[in-house]
């Protein structure tokens, strides 16, 4: 699944490390979130979504490639 995540991190000045902090996972989760290499819960997407900001978490996580059958 694609992100925006590093595009609204970089916004917002924080490192990968001060959003895996917020968001209570590892560095190395931020990472392969940014990199499409791990889909979040919907508990992660949603504190993620919080933190950076926005309102809802199709403005930070791109579903439209996922297959859903």
């Amino acid at each position: 699944m694609e992100t925006r995540i590093r595009k609204f991190r970089h916004d917002k000045g924080i490192t990968q490390q001060e959003l895996a902090e917020l968001a209570g996972v590892t560095r190395q989760t931020i990472n392969a979130l940014e990199n499409a290499r791990y889909n979040p819960s919907l508990i992660l997407a949603y504190k993620i979504t919080k933190i950076l900001g926005k309102n809802a978490i199709e403005d930070v996580f791109i579903f439209d490639d996922v297959d859903w059958m």
